[in-house]
């Protein structure tokens, strides 16, 4: 069991700042699962299944729905910032493991942030023709990024979570631009919707080409899990977050199909999956007369909105997990008048910024990133059943209790090399899984070090 453990409503000092209801926690779930996946997956998905490149994206949005479910359940029973981590800890009470867990998922967070940085460099400079010359320019940007993202963390939760708003409008906006031009493909009889049911999975037979590019559609499904993580800064998060998750998984799942319903009808599929832009490729053949540079602006703030929300999510979960005793106290400190964690904000910017040095050097991060939350998925399926023998006083939602089996199943086997995974994604989980073995022994020498210490209050209002 775990040494240590702490209620985070008996803890002393500031709480965090309740802002968001029902509308700004929806548009937080759906710019995060939207992110930058679909603007650059597309291709690759057909390029393992052909024109039928609609199906992985439906069978990763099912797949989602059920361990959405499942962290439903957890949400609303406990309300309490670091989501899968925090179920970890109460369902098993195995330090190691809840770290662990948080690790795995700070880490896809972060790295996930640090990509997205110089992507954002890189779109910056398309966007407004520069020159950059050099691998040290784009770097330079993306951290001066990273560095403006700490900014508006550190601010408050509000700045960030509106900021949020617009740019999830403008992601949101490029997909729908997508979807506009399938539709005007259809009505006036350019497409060719008939490839949409053409499988071409090569060797493989249609269902093995359909578990492959799950494995790469599912990249584009997760986020959803970063929601639960601002728990403690939403208001009536039991009452609020079954509907709000509920209708951000549909609304994305649904977008996504059309999404790629549209492409393969405008662009045939061994296009699609040439390089590294096919939705560019679709708005080109669809609407040549539309200004296709509006898309680089599309993905920068896209990209931007991505960086935001996993350095938001990444930061409550390294304060919830100090709140739990899990991590060492001063990462639970709250700034007294920005009511914002800012130590672990510090902490993650840090960590943040050192990836952004060498993060473009490494491939597969993506699958990657998607590996080691299929993992943490598959924790969080079982521990919503080992959770069931805690009641707590307050109404939750429950979750039908074959769908907790059938997730930790179905995301059990996305996670093995039966999926015919890059190889690549498994070497590099686990340097970082090393990284973290490491890292939880010196976190269990700081914790016995700071047991007794008392949590402050943070700094005083400035």
């Amino acid at each position: 069991m775990s040494e240590v453990t702490a209620n985070p409503t008996s803890e002393s000092g500031p709480e965090l700042n309740r802002v968001m209801g029902p509308g700004l926690l929806l548009l937080f779930v759906v710019g995060d699962i939207l992110g930058t996946g679909i603007y650059a997956l597309t291709g690759k998905v057909a390029n393992e299944v052909g024109g039928a490149v609609w199906v992985p994206f439906l069978v990763a949005f099912l797949v989602a729905l059920i361990t959405g479910l499942s962290y439903l359940e957890l949400v609303t029973k406990y309300p309490h910032a670091a989501g899968a981590a925090l179920y970890t800890h109460k369902a098993f009470g195995i330090h190691f493991l809840t770290f662990m867990v948080a690790f795995a998922v700070m880490s896809s967070g972060i790295t996930s942030a640090s990509t997205a940085s110089r992507a954002f460099a890189a779109n910056f400079a398309e966007a407004f023709d520069l020159e950059l010359g050099s691998g040290a320019a784009v770097t330079g940007i993306a951290l001066l990024f990273m560095a403006v993202v700490a900014a508006i963390n550190l601010r408050g939760v509000s700045e960030g979570v509106k900021l949020n708003v617009v740019l999830t409008c403008v992601e949101l906006t490029g997909l729908l631009i997508v979807i506009a031009i399938g539709c005007w493909a259809l009505g006036v009889g350019d497409g060719d919707f008939s490839r949409i049911v053409e499988f071409d999975t090569g060797e493989r037979n249609a269902v093995g080409g359909v578990i492959v590019a799950t494995t790469l559609a599912f990249y584009a499904m997760v986020g959803f899990e970063d929601s639960v993580n601002m728990a403690e800064e939403c208001k009536e998060p039991t009452r609020i977050f079954p509907k709000v998750l509920l209708a951000g998984l549909l609304i994305t799942g649904l977008i996504y199909v059309l999404v790629s319903i549209s492409a393969v009808a405008l662009v045939p599929a061994d296009q699609l999956g040439e390089g590294d832009t096919p939705l560019l490729k679709v708005v080109e053949v669809g609407a040549p007369s539309f200004p296709t540079h509006v898309f680089a602006y599309i993905t920068m703030f896209a990209v931007a909105n991505s960086a935001l929300i996993n350095m938001l999510m990444a930061s409550r979960l390294i304060y919830g997990m100090a709140r739990q005793g899990v991590l060492p106290r001063p990462f639970g400190r709250v700034h007294e008048r920005r009511r914002t964690p800012y130590n672990a904000i510090i902490f993650t910017t840090l960590l943040a910024l050192g990836l952004i040095l060498f993060v473009g050097e490494v491939p597969e991060l993506g699958g990657t990133t998607a590996l080691l939350l299929l993992a943490v998925f598959t924790v969080v399926n079982v521990a919503v059943l080992v959770l069931r023998r805690d009641p707590v006083p307050h109404k939750h939602f429950k979750t039908p209790t074959p769908l907790p089996v059938l997730g930790a199943l179905s995301c059990g086997f996305l996670v093995t090399p039966f999926t015919d995974r890059n190889p690549a994604q498994y070497a590099i989980a686990g340097v970082l899984l090393a990284i973290g073995i490491a890292l939880w022994g010196l976190n269990y020498l700081a914790i016995r070090a700071m047991r007794a210490q008392p949590l402050d209050s943070g700094p005083p209002a400035e």
